[in-house]
């Protein structure tokens, strides 16, 4: 037990130093957010808009600009933290290897990535909560910065299990990004005002985007469908637990001089 917490804090502590070695992740944090907001806020109109929130089953009213920014923001949490989590995934898989051949155990490593994937998703929703209450009449900040947090922890958890699968770094960014654009698009209420496409209930945002909307539009707090975000972590951090336990690495062969 003592092997495996001492192995669970030091790939914890070796997962959070990637992140902070990665400059683009943290532009991006840093500055893409804010700005992905701002530019919600100034290309729509105040033009008010009735949307329909299936978690409250009733109807709420808010200018076009206020929607797009809960909208904008939620898609910047989530591609922001599923980049970060499937870069440092992706880069780490050769000293991942290794430490597995060195012995250490399998489930500290993932439960340290989880970890981090929670603590990055828990930082960037606090600071986005903070950016909405600054632009926008916020009702509940804690609902909402719950919602931000869910949303990042769905998104990490897309960003781990890519980080394991795709062979491509490429590849990996290119279905992150898409993943969150399909989804944004038809979560954001000014766009699709009835939220009636079919299927749009099965991905990961739909949950924390009902409940971010009706903490920001209206006083009742939809709890229930915040979790719905949970299960797409849930499901995808046992994923790549099944890829970690299943896959025997194997040692590289020597090269032997002639």
């Amino acid at each position: 037990m003592r092997l495996s917490w001492t192995a669970f804090a030091e790939l914890l502590r070796c997962t959070l130093l990637g992140h902070l070695r990665n400059r683009l992740a943290l532009a991006l944090a840093v500055a893409f957010i804010p700005l992905w907001i701002a530019v919600a806020r100034l290309c729509t109109s105040d033009k008010v808009v009735r949307i329909w929130l299936d978690a409250l089953s009733a109807s709420a009213s808010a200018p076009a600009s206020q929607v797009g920014q809960v909208a904008s923001a939620l898609g910047a949490v989530t591609m922001v933290v599923g980049f970060i989590t499937f870069t440092e995934t992706f880069q780490s898989r050769q000293m991942d290897r290794r430490l597995l051949l060195a012995g250490y155990p399998r489930l500290p490593m993932l439960l340290a990535k989880l970890a981090a994937v929670a603590l990055t998703a828990a930082l960037l929703a606090f600071y986005t909560t903070i950016l909405l209450w600054i632009s926008l009449p916020v009702r509940h900040t804690g609902p909402l910065g719950l919602a931000l947090a869910a949303a990042g922890l769905a998104y990490g958890g897309i960003g781990l299990l890519l980080g394991s699968l795709v062979r491509g770094e490429l590849e990996g960014f290119f279905l992150i990004v898409m993943l969150s654009l399909v989804d944004t698009g038809l979560q954001n209420p000014v766009f699709n005002t009835l939220m009636d496409v079919a299927g749009v209930s099965a991905l990961p945002l739909y949950g924390v985007n009902q409940l971010a909307l009706s903490s920001v539009l209206t006083p009742h707090i939809p709890w229930s469908h915040g979790l719905l975000s949970l299960t797409w972590s849930a499901a995808t951090g046992a994923l790549a637990l099944l890829l970690l336990h299943t896959h025997r690495p194997s040692r590289a062969p020597r090269s032997h001089w002639t």
